[in-house]
């Protein structure tokens, strides 16, 4: 998936159009059907015309019978309903857990508000990311978080081993997985009016990442204000049993105007956001100062460390990194991820790690890492895509402006 999710849609969209073998399609992504686990409303994106497809040992949908121009244009003008059930959401329980959280994560945790949440990294011994998350304090006793599909289970198996060592020191802390839920994520200007039809809380008291468990469409459920668009929206956590019936209520209750929308559009969504993609923009040998994600870093943390790899981090943040997370809009083809970046006199300063093609901006786009100093908005470069240069130039990001939902 490293080429970008885009690129696999309009590739795989291309070989059913001309008639190839699906069966081919699965091949090449390294898994057969069979061994591919489903959500809850597999059959549901199957009957509304959803191209199936392997994603992190999942089946899930790249797109509908629309393109994904069409779904991404319709998220920023109407609304999507993505199914991302194949995150892996969790809680940590415990009067020590925010001390125990806090060793492997940068946030300040203990500064959040109850109902509050923050994007996050955790780090490894050498300062580099092994995923980004989502992270809630519901209370000072329980954290919720969510974790990426791909890295399920090096996160599980990170958290456990440092759980085990934690609590053989005496720490207090434990872990429920939410193998028992459903995630669906509802982006866009109409997300708020829909889900508005379907609880009785105030939706307008809830902003850009605050968290509530309340009732929607009769089930209790994790609702956080959040999403990976750069829209308005929803990330909304039911019990498995509700997510279909959850899922049919939001469709009718928007009047055909939201839409359900693939991993295709969603990637062209995140790209125009500048938002990072774990595994293609953010890796191991990564860290978050480099990727662009100081400011995820609390004030505390910067002074007191305490968490994997602080020296590291802190170093950077004090001296630089020698390398920084930029974006780019370029000419020619669509950049793809691993073309090289140069400088205007042809020399090597960097790779392209996600790129395609904005619906919004009808440009291509791309977010790379270049030398420290070549960072700068407008510096021109040339991006080389099957061996020829081609124009580009260092942009800030986001590309499209966000519309997240904050206090006025």
């Amino acid at each position: 998936m490293r080429g970008g999710l885009w690129q696999l849609g309009q590739s795989i969209t291309r070989r059913l159009a001309n008639g190839g073998d699906k069966k081919e399609v699965v091949r090449r992504c390294f898994a057969t059907e069979s061994e591919l686990k489903k959500t809850v409303l597999y059959d549901f994106h199957v009957a509304h015309g959803g191209k199936m497809v392997p994603f992190a040992g999942w089946s899930m949908p790249i797109q509908y019978k629309d393109s994904i121009i069409d779904s991404t244009l319709n998220c920023r003008q109407n609304g999507s309903l993505f199914d991302v059930s194949h995150m892996c959401g969790l809680s940590l329980k415990g009067k020590d857990v925010i001390s125990f959280l806090e060793k492997l994560v940068i946030a300040d945790v203990a500064s959040l508000a109850n109902g509050t949440g923050t994007l996050t990294v955790f780090t490894n011994e050498k300062g580099g990311a092994i995923d980004d998350s989502v992270i809630t304090k519901v209370t000072d006793d329980h954290l919720y978080l969510v974790v990426n599909a791909g890295c399920r289970d090096k996160d599980l198996a990170h958290i456990e081993e440092h759980m085990k060592a934690f609590k053989a020191k005496g720490g207090d802390v434990s872990w429920h997985i939410h193998d028992d839920r459903s995630l669906l994520a509802l982006q866009g200007p109409l997300a708020a009016p829909v889900l508005q039809h379907l609880t009785k809380e105030d939706l307008s008291k809830l902003y850009f990442g605050e968290f509530r468990v309340l009732e929607i469409n009769g089930s209790q459920c994790f609702l956080t204000r959040t999403g990976y668009t750069g829209e308005d929206g929803f990330e909304i956590s039911v019990p498995s049993e509700h997510g279909l019936e959850l899922a049919k209520a939001l469709l009718e209750k928007s009047e055909g105007k939201i839409r359900l929308t693939g991993l295709g559009a969603r990637d062209s969504l995140r790209l125009e956001a500048g938002l990072c993609l774990y595994g293609n923009d953010l890796e191991q040998h990564i860290t978050p100062i480099e990727a662009g994600l100081t400011w995820a870093i609390g004030k505390r943390r910067r002074a007191e460390g305490g968490f994997l790899g602080a020296d590291v981090i802190l170093k950077q943040l004090a001296d630089g990194p020698s390398i920084r997370r930029v974006g780019f809009i370029s000419s020619g083809p669509p950049p793809r991820s691993h073309s090289e970046i140069q400088d205007e006199g042809g020399n090597n300063i960097g790779e392209v790690t996600s790129g395609g093609f904005s619906p919004c901006l009808k440009k291509n786009i791309a977010i790379g890492y270049v030398k420290s100093g070549l960072h700068k908005a407008g510096t021109k470069v040339k991006i080389v895509i099957r061996g020829k240069q081609n124009e580009g130039v260092v942009t800030k990001m986001p590309f499209v402006p966000t519309k997240y939902y904050k206090p006025s």
